[in-house]
């Protein structure tokens, strides 16, 4: 399986503020790994940047909204599987009202027709007492996606912290795991040492994407990052804006769960499979 990490760039600059300037952008990108990819992950957050806390109110979008609208046409054009980082959702309030309900960090999956395959609502959110952990309510359900070879749990950025949540989708049948993140730099060795415990420990797949840049004022780690069942980096970008391409094989999983059973010791916190997405 192919796939491409596009490492975007959210900077503070004046030339690439407009969010309406980076969903063309964005799109552009997306739709230049058509026969490059199988699957295409964005970072979190992108067309606000993950610490521009201001701006989530200010640009929030109902779910089937212009992010929505623009990143399933780039999914089509280019024919990937897209997994189009997150947006600050505005969900219709308890009496149906558009625009008046609470925000959510919400990540969009599409399928290469275009078709909307997965959403999952950001469940840890950052913050402690400011910033996302009060601006926006917390998401409640697991989400697995099914891609042509592999099930995928999708995660955002801070769940990365939860290893209860990552052993929850193992358990509703994830193989590969997605993490979207706008993650700081002056925690990047917890970002390169957690995606590889998530790996390790769940003997599957992690595909990090990071966002590259300065996000009101914080800088960017990037080093999207792509470990496999064992915890071996196959692949690793750099500071900058970077597509971070790599080919991995899905069934790498299986072989690793067989030839160390190590889950099936499990003791503690054992959960009857669910239905996928």
């Amino acid at each position: 399986m192919r796939a491409s990490l596009i490492q975007v760039a959210v900077n503070d600059d004046k030339a690439t503020k407009s969010v309406n300037a980076r969903r063309e952008r964005v799109s552009s990108l997306v739709r230049a790994e058509a026969g490059a990819a199988d699957l295409v992950v964005l970072p979190e957050l992108w067309t606000t940047g993950a610490f521009a806390y201001e701006l989530f109110s200010e640009e929030a979008e109902p779910l089937e909204g212009s992010t929505f609208e623009a990143m399933a046409k780039a999914a089509r054009d280019a024919g990937v599987w897209l997994h189009a980082g997150s947006i600050p959702e505005r969900a219709a309030s308890d009496s149906g009202s558009a625009g008046e309900g609470p925000l959510y960090n919400t990540s969009l999956v599409f399928s290469p027709d275009g078709e909307l395959a997965a959403t999952y609502r950001k469940i840890h959110r950052f913050g402690f007492d400011k910033g996302e952990a009060v601006l926006m309510g917390a998401g409640e359900e697991l989400v697995t996606v099914r891609l042509p070879e592999t099930v995928a749990g999708v995660t955002t950025c801070y769940d990365l912290r939860f290893p209860e949540l990552y052993r929850g989708l193992v358990d509703r049948g994830a193989e590969t795991l997605i993490v979207s993140a706008g993650w700081p730099d002056r925690r990047r060795s917890h970002w390169t040492l957690l995606a590889q415990a998530r790996a390790v420990e769940n003997q599957a797949f992690v595909l990090a994407c990071a966002s590259a840049g300065t996000h009101a004022g914080v800088p960017q780690a990037g080093h999207s990052i792509v470990v496999d069942p064992w915890g071996a980096v196959l692949a690793e970008a750099g500071a900058g804006e970077e597509v971070l391409r790599v080919e991995f094989d899905p069934a790498k999983v299986g072989v690793t769960r067989e030839q160390f059973p190590a889950l099936k010791d499990r003791q503690l916190g054992l959960a009857e499979p669910t239905r996928r997405a």
